[in-house]
């Protein structure tokens, strides 16, 4: 698994449009998992239960990560929602996300492309409006000092962005951070160089 941080929803997201007399409503939502994405699917299919559709995709984990994908015509020819709503998602570059597009049929065929555009539309458009965050892959590291070394070690700290956690003061400082995972090695370095190895650095298990 990559350690770089990736892009995730903020905030849900909603798009409504009238085609030919169907209107489809887009929902986006954060679901950090398969679990909580097929909860999402439920709890807007309860909401719309009167809908002739509820079609859906999720990206649940890294935005590459194909694995943690899934989608649903939801009764609709086959290929013409879900693989069109995850192919949005997929191509966004945002993970732990899922959209479900409701639509609600107003008797005029759309026809397979016409489904296809109106699904893919709309989470499209829904993307648009996102707000997103960035989500960083961090560790927790357990540093064991003298007490003249706590400036030092803040400083190191600091200068890698890491978060300075839960901070025991016995004989020995034992310091938790929070360092992202993909600096870990040149924070560790950073840490050994400067102390000259005085400073005890291991990850919390």
């Amino acid at each position: 698994m990559s350690d770089q941080p990736y892009l995730i929803p903020a905030a849900p997201a909603q798009f409504i449009e009238e085609i030919k007399k169907s209107t489809f409503i887009t929902y986006l939502a954060h679901t950090p998992d398969v679990a909580s994405a097929k909860a999402f699917v439920e709890q807007i299919k309860e909401k719309h239960a009167d809908a002739r559709h509820n079609c859906w995709a999720f990206v649940a984990g890294r935005p590459e990560d194909s694995m943690q994908w899934g989608f649903s015509d939801d009764g609709e020819p086959s290929g013409t929602a879900g693989k069109p709503i995850l192919a949005q998602l997929s191509g966004s570059g945002v993970g732990e996300i899922t959209a479900v597009v409701t639509r609600y049929s107003g008797g005029i065929k759309l026809g397979t492309g016409g489904l296809v555009k109106a699904y893919g539309g709309g989470v499209q458009q829904a993307l648009k409006t996102l707000q997103t965050l960035e989500k960083k892959i961090t560790v927790i590291l357990n540093l064991q000092l003298d007490y003249a070394f706590m400036p030092l070690a803040q400083s190191i700290v600091s200068q890698f962005d890491g978060i300075q956690g839960d901070t025991d003061f016995g004989q020995q400082v034992v310091m938790q951070v929070e360092v992202e995972k993909c600096h870990v090695a040149d924070f560790t370095q950073a840490i050994i160089n400067k102390s000259s190895a005085k400073i005890i650095i291991s990850e919390e298990k």
